[in-house]
């Protein structure tokens, strides 16, 4: 597997993990602001290593393979609305004043569910070919 590959799978699992945490009820609201803070600066993060190492690489692969084209558009707009989402949870519930509520409760679990089948798919799928790319 491409070190890239390993990469961007062990940032999944932290990711993940972050998002779990918060769910945790025995933390504090502090910890749980901190928390998001961190799972948005490494999902951003994460983002950017994928623009700028695995995207490029897909899409050349892809002008010479249109069902590797229409993959690659499809997580590409797939993304759009998820960062959007995304973007839009972080907003609203990082702030140190945020509330943590039923409603932050469901929106994390919403955003949780979304990121998480996101992540799997890109593995299954982007990753896949990626790999398949480098051997």
């Amino acid at each position: 597997m491409a070190r890239l590959i390993d990469e961007l799978k062990r940032d999944h699992v932290a990711i993940e993990a972050m998002l779990n945490r918060v769910k945790d009820t025995s933390i504090t609201n502090k910890e749980a602001h901190q928390l998001l803070l961190s799972a948005q600066a490494m999902l951003l993060a994460h983002l950017r290593k994928e623009d700028a190492q695995l995207y490029p690489v897909l899409n050349k692969a892809a002008q010479a393979d249109q069902g590797l084209k229409r993959t690659v558009d499809f997580y590409a707009k797939d993304m759009e609305e998820i960062s959007g989402n995304a973007i839009a949870f972080f907003k609203k519930y990082s702030a140190d004043d945020a509330v943590i509520d039923i409603e932050f409760a469901k929106a994390l679990g919403r955003l949780f569910a979304t990121i998480s089948r996101r992540l799997r798919s890109e593995e299954n799928t982007l990753y896949a070919a990626y790999d398949k790319l480098h051997h």
